[in-house]
């Protein structure tokens, strides 16, 4: 296959059904070809990247930077500012391993197994205050409050100011008006400095005091990249963790089967979690590239200094290498997947990502075994964008009658999680 011309160049794909099930485009676009020239919704060009094997390569390639000053046309898209963009998602080769090694200790698998304790007694505290509810908005009151309570005691943040900063990253990510973004960044961009400036007049134990060392006395860090690096340890570590937890559970009231089976038997929540990671996770795109030389995927050719978005969701998806893609099966084989990145900016926050998704689905679904959704599937609400596919709420019955066990089941066969009897 040939590439296309900088005149092919497709309107963008995505519109508000793709919005609730963005499965079918990928699969659509991914069958008429591996790689398209497609235009964002605010009119950018960029090369989406579809096929398994080749976002797989594309991670892990070095001569795709992540650096906007690569972007040979000038990058158009959104950007934050200079305090807050000096983090791990846009920084190439040395200088990320030097940000990443202040910060990797706190992230192992060693490390976070201490926390274990932590994320129980946080799970614990949260479900306690919804069973005395009866009903329960899922995304808002659990889910949403659960990553930003542990990464909130990573930082010592105080509790006050855990809402309100969970608040801005919501605007932040969701498809609303420019202005309010930008009144959410701002929002961040000053609290951050508050918050550092407070601990370097009164240091602790806590990540962030750990990291003013390295900026102070060490000089490790710019001061741009101390702020940048709080500002996405706080909101990656909230973010996509509270929707993996949201979705998961809906993806398991879907399949009551399976359900059924992960309630019954804890040994098989590890391959859970990674099925719902390739499943369900919300990140569709991985950060943008830049070519710093000619790149071809699959046999089609993408000049340097392009945009270029390698497609997770679509990788995930792909039947090429998963068999029955859009199938949920606890019991798959292939665990390996892309949800969180491959190569050197594979995603930091893992290993604690996984251990909140297991504990807060395990602990939710046997504490509350006749848990069920209090609406239709078709009736929930998801986030209107392009970039990230999240539930706006959950509504939920944690006690309901024997006449209302389970998931309340649609009309039809959903189209966004099939329900199924598995």
């Amino acid at each position: 296959m040939t590439a296309q011309s900088s005149a092919e160049l497709l309107a963008q794909p995505f519109d508000a059904e793709s919005a609730t099930n963005p499965y079918p485009v990928y699969a659509r676009l991914r069958n008429e070809a591996p790689v398209h020239r497609i235009a964002l919704p605010d009119g950018s060009p960029v090369w989406l990247v579809l096929r398994e094997a080749d976002v797989r390569a594309g991670l892990a390639d070095p001569r795709l930077s992540v650096n906007k000053a690569a972007s040979g046309t000038g990058y158009k898209g959104f950007s934050l500012p200079p305090a807050l963009d000096a983090n791990l998602l846009n920084i190439d080769a040395d200088d990320h391993l030097r940000l990443r090694r202040l910060v990797s200790k706190a992230f192992t698998a060693r490390h976070v197994e201490t926390l274990r304790h932590r994320v129980h007694a946080a799970v614990d505290q949260l479900l306690d205050s919804l069973s005395e509810q009866g009903e329960a908005d899922l995304a808002a009151d659990f889910a949403g409050r659960l990553p930003i309570t542990v990464i909130g005691d990573l930082f010592a943040v105080p509790e006050p100011d855990r809402a309100p900063f969970a608040r801005w990253a919501s605007t932040m990510f969701a498809a609303g008006h420019s202005g309010q973004i930008a009144q959410a960044i701002d929002a961040i961009h000053v609290y951050l400095l508050d918050l550092i400036s407070a601990r370097r007049s009164t240091p602790g134990e806590d990540l962030l005091s750990a990291l003013i060392v390295a900026r102070d006395d060490g000089d490790k860090l710019t001061e741009n990249e101390l702020v940048s690096l709080a500002f996405l340890i706080l909101m990656a570590g909230s973010e996509n963790v509270q929707h993996l937890i949201t979705s998961g559970v809906l993806t398991l009231l879907c399949h009551p089967k399976q359900l059924t089976a992960v309630r019954e038997d804890s040994s098989l929540f590890p391959t859970a979690v990674e099925e719902l990671l390739r499943y369900v996770h919300p990140n569709q795109m991985a950060i943008r590239r830049f070519p710093t030389e000619p790149v071809e995927f699959s046999g089609i050719a993408i000049p340097s200094g392009d945009t270029v978005m390698l497609c997770l969701a679509s990788a995930n998806r792909d039947p090429d290498r998963y068999p029955d893609p859009d199938q949920f099966d606890i019991h798959r084989k292939d665990t390996a997947h892309l949800a969180l990145g491959q190569g050197v900016h594979y995603c930091l926050g893992a290993p604690l990502a996984r251990l909140q998704i297991r504990i807060a689905i395990e602990t939710l679904v046997r504490r509350f075994p006749r848990l069920g959704l209090t609406v239709d599937v078709e009736q929930l609400r998801w986030r209107s964008s392009w970039r990230s596919h999240a539930l706006r709420e959950l509504p939920v019955t944690l006690a309901p009658s024997a006449s209302r066990q389970g998931v309340k089941r649609p009309s039809q066969p959903s189209a966004t999680i099939p329900t199924s009897s598995s």
